[in-house]
């Protein structure tokens, strides 16, 4: 099921875009405009795709074949699902539904254990932003122990967007933040979005003021934060234990 990650080379890039496949990032040299370039440039416009204009040094560093013409692309390991399609899985099962949102994790093992995490937990799926935050990599895909396999993720242009689309359809939101209530005075039962922000900054402003609670995880240690992908833990499970009470 891992396809392909890293695609190089003009036609198989071209290729790659005209079969459908998902690119998640498009690296292309600097002050190269000829024909193929720019037919690649029209087929990621199609599909919004992050292009990134670099020196060829880069891509000579990036490049796993040393054939690269001018142009690298980064194509998700895995297939990216529609949020529709969460909302689906939880239908099926009859459960009310339990969602992870991410905003901006950039480390692939964060991703991947969040995935792991997200499955364990019996969330239906797992919505990552387009932009500055880690897509489907192999990494990610061998981090999630498999867990990829069983648990759609949905990329999607902007997270505050779908989060009221989804507070329309019965949803609400909490988000992790040192400054939040404790998650044991929350109500965390029923249709729920659990958001986790950022290693370094945390939760963005938007997505905060988008969210019905902020919660807080009671902390006695000498340091002041978990890792993105424990915090996501223990507030899953606390839900976890609200949906099974």
């Amino acid at each position: 099921m891992i396809e392909e990650f890293t695609i190089e080379g003009r036609n198989a890039v071209l290729e790659a875009f005209r079969s459908g496949k998902t690119i998640d990032k498009l690296y292309v040299q600097k002050g190269v405009s000829d024909g193929p370039i720019q037919s690649i440039l029209r087929e990621a416009k199609k599909t919004d795709t992050i292009v990134n204009f670099v020196e060829r040094e880069r891509l000579d560093q990036m490049s796993e074949e040393g054939r690269h013409q001018g142009v690298i692309a980064h194509a998700a390991a895995y297939e990216y699902a529609e949020v529709e399609d969460l909302l689906k899985a939880a239908e099926e099962k009859g459960e009310p539904p339990f969602l992870f949102l991410l905003d901006g994790i950039e480390d692939p093992h964060n991703l991947g254990a969040i995935i792991r995490t997200a499955n364990l937990a019996g969330a239906h799926g797992v919505i990552i932003p387009k932009r500055r935050a880690v897509g489907l990599t192999a990494t990610v895909a061998k981090t999630s122990a498999g867990a990829l396999n069983y648990t759609p993720v949905a990329k999607v242009t902007n997270l505050t967007a779908v989060m009221e689309d989804l507070k329309k359809k019965g949803m609400w939101f909490v988000c992790a933040d040192m400054d939040g209530e404790s998650m044991y005075r929350l109500n965390l039962k029923g249709p729920i979005g659990l958001v986790i922000g950022s290693e370094g900054s945390g939760v963005s402003r938007l997505v905060k003021e988008t969210c019905d609670m902020v919660a807080s995880i009671p902390m006695k240690g000498n340091i002041d934060s978990l890792n993105a992908s424990v915090a996501a833990g223990v507030l899953a499970y606390e839900i976890v234990r609200q949906r099974l009470g």
